[in-house]
């Protein structure tokens, strides 16, 4: 690897040759060593083919998770291919499984996880929240009994919204390994009461606004409810949207401005999250609060 550097032997910047087998950093004018014994921290590859002419470096081992208790640095015996006979049975099978792995369990569900959010087409970072939201819950030691699968797929649901990519309890549903839509509500329901998360702002957007109670728990009710329709929009556009709903069907009726204002979501997007809600707001609005007649005296978006 070629670089420029100052050669105290030439005198003046020459170009130096990087040797990472012996980790020197050579002038390739007067071949002067001009730093030895250095750290390469590069990534470090391999070739494995078992043809010389198959030139296919692969990268040694993988990166470190700060989530499990060694990094997820241990090392797996693997049986060999090709092998005749029992491996468990081998000498090495026998001291793998004599060996116990705390986190065994951790790295399982964090492959299961994986999985759901490849099926669905979800980013890395939200994979990574949902781990982050088990490893916090599995460290309570509050979760046995629990079906597993609803709470994995919970720990995506709270993840998505989170990340503000959000997916409906039917979608997190079709990769949840049989789990309900009930049993993930409840997961998701278990989850945010353990934890104390809040998976929506709509209280403290109320209470800017300073809308009255009742309207507070209408707005958290329809929030709520919201989430089982198939609505793309982020949580803090559906409760800015909700909210804006809610007003209008009280006597304090708020503007559009305000809403925008409070939330810090844009009026634009308040409308278009609006006209999202729109279809669904028999099933949203609350009967205690608004009745079918004044759904019908809303303004259609």
């Amino acid at each position: 690897m070629m670089s420029d550097a100052f050669c105290s032997d030439c005198k003046r910047q020459t170009e130096v040759v990087f040797d990472h087998s012996a980790g020197d950093t050579v002038c390739s004018e007067c071949g002067l060593v001009l730093e030895s014994h250095s750290i390469d921290e590069t990534s470090e590859w391999r070739t494995f083919a078992n043809e010389s002419g198959d030139n296919d470096p692969v990268r040694v081992g993988g990166p470190t998770n700060p989530l499990l208790a060694d990094g997820g640095l241990t090392t797996v015996i693997s049986k060999p291919n090709g092998s005749s006979g029992d491996f468990l049975s081998s000498s090495l099978g026998r001291w793998q499984n004599r060996g116990s792995n705390p986190d065994r369990g951790l790295i399982v569900a964090f492959k299961t996880i994986a999985t759901m959010a490849d099926r669905l087409g979800l980013v890395a970072t939200i994979k990574d929240r949902a781990n982050e939201i088990y490893k916090r819950v599995e460290d309570q030691k509050s979760s046995r009994g629990r079906n597993q699968d609803a709470l994995l797929a919970a720990c995506l649901y709270i993840a998505c919204r989170q990340e503000d990519k959000p997916r409906t309890v039917k979608e997190i549903c079709s990769v949840a390994n049989g789990a309900t839509k009930k049993e993930i509500g409840r997961a998701k329901e278990y989850i945010v009461k353990q934890l104390g998360l809040e998976t929506g702002q709509s209280r403290r957007f109320c209470s800017n606004l300073g809308m009255s109670n009742q309207t507070v728990k209408a707005a958290q009710e329809s929030v709520k409810k919201s989430e089982e329709f198939d609505i793309r929009r982020s949580p803090i556009s559906i409760a800015a949207a909700v909210i804006y709903i809610i007003t209008q069907l009280s006597d304090d009726k708020k503007p559009l401005r305000d809403i925008s204002l409070a939330t810090g979501v844009a009026e634009g997007t308040i409308r278009n999250s609006y006209k999202d809600l729109y279809p669904h707001l028999p099933k949203i609005i609350p009967a205690w609060y608004a009745k079918e007649e004044d759904l019908k005296n809303l303004q259609s978006p």
